[in-house]
């Protein structure tokens, strides 16, 4: 109980904090990019996979030229993402624990956190097991966890809207890219749709409470 008091109190007195940290995930974008130019290669973004980026070996992986020199800064990145998905998601909970919906979705996009962290730590060629368990999560449950908040929190019509249909993106691609059907956007392109719904979702979020939490200070001054 204290534990959960301190958090509040924090939050309260930084209330800007989590929304930021949601907002660094745009990291995740502009690692990708950078790690993909560093490819000999041509990376291609519609028949390679995000996590080829990661990959640590050269060659051909799963029917695909793999050689990636920056995985390390992709893992990194990876990782880095997973920590603000759960970090952001305890700070954020404290200002819309209204319901228990509300919990299970904040609980769900921190798991899905503890998964992006997975995918960093056990590159594709490494641990397939984890890697996959990893992927998964965010994959699904941090998906299901958009929707689950989009129907549970006090939030603008507009701002549901999108919160549902990024989840409903997500969810039917994810369903496509299990069945290995890419609609010929390759397995790279399908798997976007997957995972960069929930990570624009997770920035545009951000940005919206930070700007509610600016100009209610504003006119608090």
């Amino acid at each position: 109980m204290k534990h959960r008091k301190r958090i509040k109190t924090f939050t309260d007195r930084y209330p800007l904090l989590g929304p930021i940290i949601w907002m660094l995930s745009i990291q995740y974008y502009l690692v990708q990019v950078e790690t993909a130019l560093a490819w000999s290669k041509p990376y291609s973004w519609l028949h390679n996979t995000i996590s080829d980026l990661g990959n640590t070996g050269c060659g051909n992986y799963s029917g695909r030229f793999v050689c990636s020199p920056l995985h390390s800064l992709m893992n990194s990145s990876f990782i880095t993402l997973g920590v603000t998905m759960a970090l952001g998601s305890l700070l954020i909970y404290q200002e819309f624990k209204k319901s228990s919906a509300s919990l299970v979705g904040f609980s769900f996009m921190t798991l899905a956190g503890f998964g992006t962290v997975l995918v960093g730590l056990f590159p594709e060629n490494s641990l397939s097991v984890f890697h996959t368990l990893g992927a998964a999560m965010p994959f699904l449950i941090g998906n299901i966890g958009i929707m689950i908040l989009g129907l549970s929190l006090d939030i603008p019509r507009r701002l549901r809207f999108y919160t549902l249909l990024s989840g409903v993106i997500a969810l039917t691609a994810l369903l496509f890219f299990s069945n290995h059907n890419y609609l010929g956007l390759g397995v790279g392109g399908m798997e976007r749709l997957v995972a960069y719904p929930q990570t624009i979702w997770l920035i545009s979020f951000g940005a919206y409470i930070s700007r509610n939490h600016i100009r209610s200070a504003r006119l608090k001054a």
